[in-house]
């Protein structure tokens, strides 16, 4: 009887730290509408899995509700786009971008409504088009505006979260929009796309999306980051080992139909029309390309008045250390049908 007692003392302790340590390890995970590979793994609870946390997955419209949110310290690992991303680091929000999500291609686009008179872009003028402020949207239509020649000031552009668009569309209280799904397939269904984010990367206005962290919890969790990368990495090999194969499982679609509000038949074109980098490619982009990218994007920004100034060095903002070593990727990266 007396060893039973400083026996349970211990089993109480140790039950304790466990639930100590499992409470630590919680994490508030901010996730889009975005149509992409590793919204299978989120389903199937594959990061629950690799990460051992506890996730408490909250969907979010836009980039800029993701920042607020890792900012107030409410959300410790987020998606969002480049130009959100650029925003808040310029304002020092103290976060590290550790994965490139997604090189955005068809996935995002401008549409403009079926009868609105819009044939061209110069018809835009005069036009309310709507597009949720600070998202890689914005920065795009900003861009395509600069690239036609077009002065913003002379666009109704107006400041629509997504559902907001989406409702705005059905009622006819909008000409164009500049957005993503569920959003883009309801636009696209009486409207004509003007110009894709792949489209206009090409005249030198690339947009990305990325996964970024709050440094004190990458700090206190190295681990856990690095678990995330991974299973979003495996996500894309899978996907791009054999994308018709992928998109054959029904289940692959049916899942990502959930979490994105796509149509099932829009998703073959939304995943094709993005590029999903592997770890090999992460390695490279989570360096000067994407400090880069994030560089010429502030100065845009700053251009449209959207900053108030440029950082002398976005470096300590982007990581590589998070990306986990395997072979397994070089494996399926010599296999693979490349779409870039």
């Amino acid at each position: 009887m007396k060893l039973h007692f400083p026996l349970r003392l211990l089993a109480a302790a140790s039950l304790a730290a466990a639930s100590f340590f499992a409470q630590a390890a919680d994490v508030t995970v901010a996730y889009q509408t975005t149509v992409d590979p590793a919204k299978v793994a989120q389903a199937d609870g594959s990061y629950e899995k690799a990460t051992q946390a506890k996730i408490n997955w909250r969907k979010f419209d836009n980039g800029a509700d993701v920042i607020a949110a890792i900012a107030s310290g409410d959300v410790q690992i987020g998606y969002l786009g480049s130009s959100p991303l650029t925003a808040a680091i310029t304002r020092k929000v103290p976060v590290q971008t550790f994965l490139i999500a997604t090189q955005i291609g068809a996935a995002e686009a401008l549409v403009a409504r079926d009868g609105s008179g819009i044939t061209s872009p110069q018809d835009l003028v005069g036009k309310k088009v709507a597009v949720p402020f600070v998202s890689t949207g914005h920065y795009s239509l900003l861009a395509a505006l600069k690239h036609w020649n077009i002065d913003p000031s002379k666009v109704q552009i107006l400041n629509l979260a997504p559902p907001a668009i989406i409702a705005a569309w059905k009622r006819g209280d909008i000409d164009a929009t500049y957005v993503w799904d569920p959003a883009l397939g309801v636009a696209k269904e009486n409207g004509k796309v003007l110009i894709t984010s792949g489209e206009l990367a090409k005249f030198g206005a690339p947009t990305f999306d990325a996964w970024i962290v709050r440094k004190d919890f990458a700090e206190k969790h190295p681990e856990i980051v690095t678990a995330f990368a991974k299973v979003t990495l495996d996500a894309y090999a899978q996907y791009r080992k054999d994308p018709q194969a992928w998109l054959a499982n029904q289940g692959n679609v049916d899942k990502l139909v959930k979490l994105s509000g796509a149509k099932a038949s829009d998703i073959p074109l939304l995943l094709q029309g993005n590029v999903y980098p592997l770890a090999a490619d992460q390695v490279v982009s989570l360096g000067a390309p994407t400090t880069k990218a994030i560089t010429d994007t502030a100065a845009f920004l700053k251009e449209q008045g959207k900053v108030e100034a440029v950082l002398p060095d976005y470096a300590p903002y982007v990581s590589a250390k998070f990306i986990p070593e395997s072979v397994s990727y070089t494996h399926l990266r010599a296999h693979e049908t490349r779409e870039d």
